[in-house]
């Protein structure tokens, strides 16, 4: 089954708490603070791979939660950051929150995005020693990570893709011009899930074509099985709109589909097209007159002798527009990801560890998110924390 739609719980780590110490050896009865920092906390990336095709190993497990950083040790010694985990999803991939606000969008193969950012690690007590207070008896709490349930939805990447009602032969079609196999029968709705083929030029040259469920009137309010899959023609720079000529009528046949297009928005009904009268060895010579400044070529074809095909493939080459060139690339070459929502900031207030209980120092939450706060710092009931200049029992 073909899965574009996911639902996901990300969690980063937390990081890692910073130590209370003190130096003492041989020797050294009474040395300085050497309490080492925590260490961050890993990160949940998401990574588009150009090989994968659909979201089917989101559908379970759906909860995901990235390594929390070490505590910092006496002697200086730091943390280790929490492990990242890396989430590959096929390019083509939008991300979005709760309230399907868009946090970016993978649409390049190789972009990336984090999607949660791993808390930062807590400072260790020789980080606080100053002229004036030589031997600090406290150490900053690492910070939690950030949380959150996404929406992942996949929009495939096609340069072409075929448009048309049910049992109009666009799968057959895709068989015939490109190495992919889709099912075929005779009969509505065969394809159930969009396909994917690649077409060859003589010279070298790609492109890649998709096939979806056919459309039929009222798709485009969620009637009949386009209306799930006409997101996937969003990204395509040519519709190949495919008539079944051999039922005649063509032209009520293309304005059908077309208002499903227009009624849909996102731009389809302004994309350029090839209109294809297939099935000519049942119907000899097809009619199709249209003054319609989108349609660039009307080509008839048989998938079932391969009539036409050779036309259809060099149209696609000839009128198939220029992909663009990315506008945001990284230092790494890769295209960099696009994030709309603004992350929030970090806590107005910090939670130390003190050889007596916890200090909070900042603006105080309300009392709830501070009571989880200091139990996930490691605070039990009954410990002592300083407010301010109040000091209060968990």
């Amino acid at each position: 089954m073909f899965h574009d739609r996911a639902r996901i719980r990300v969690e980063a780590g937390r990081g890692g708490h910073g130590a209370l110490s003190f130096r003492r050896e041989k020797y050294v009865p009474k040395g300085g603070p050497d309490g080492g920092d925590g260490g961050r906390g890993g990160d949940v990336v998401l990574v588009a791979d150009p090989d994968l095709r659909d979201l089917g190993k989101f559908q379970a497990p759906r909860s995901y939660r990235a390594g929390k950083g070490g505590h910092g040790q006496g002697a200086r010694k730091h943390g280790a950051d929490g492990e990242d985990v890396i989430l590959r999803v096929p390019a083509g991939t939008q991300v979005l929150d709760e309230q399907e606000r868009m946090i970016a969008d993978l649409a390049a193969p190789g972009s990336r995005v984090v999607v949660a950012r791993g808390g930062a690690g807590g400072r260790g007590n020789r980080r606080f020693a100053t002229p004036t207070r030589r031997a600090p008896r406290f150490a900053e709490v690492g910070s939690p990570g950030e949380e959150a349930e996404l929406q992942l939805r996949l929009k495939l990447l096609a340069d072409a893709a075929l448009v048309g009602l049910p049992n109009a032969g666009k799968s057959s079609l895709l068989r015939r011009i490109s190495n992919a196999k889709p099912k075929v029968a005779d009969y509505p709705f065969t394809t159930l899930a969009p396909v994917l083929g690649t077409v060859e030029a003589p010279d070298g040259r790609q492109l890649i074509v998709a096939d979806v469920p056919g459309l039929i009137e009222g798709a485009s309010d969620g009637v009949g099985l386009g209306h799930e899959f006409l997101a996937h023609l969003e990204r395509a720079r040519l519709l190949v709109h495919v008539i079944d000529a051999s039922e005649g009528d063509a032209e009520a046949r293309f304005a059908t589909i077309d208002r499903e297009l227009g009624a849909y928005g996102a731009g389809l009904d302004g994309l350029p097209q090839i209109v294809v009268l297939n099935k000519i060895d049942i119907a000899r010579e097809p009619e199709f007159t249209t003054d319609d400044a989108r349609v660039l070529r009307v080509v008839r074809t048989s998938a079932a002798t391969g009539a036409g095909i050779d036309d259809l493939k060099r149209a696609l080459f000839e009128l198939c527009p220029a992909s663009p060139e990315p506008t945001d690339v990284a230092h790494d070459g890769l295209v960099d990801y696009l994030v709309y929502r603004p992350r929030p900031g970090r806590a107005a207030y910090r939670i130390f560890r003190t050889d007596r209980g916890f200090r909070v120092v900042g603006s105080l939450p309300e009392r709830e998110e501070l009571e989880e706060a200091l139990r996930a710092a490691g605070a039990k009931a009954g410990a002592e924390v300083e407010l301010g200049d109040e000091t209060v029992t968990l």
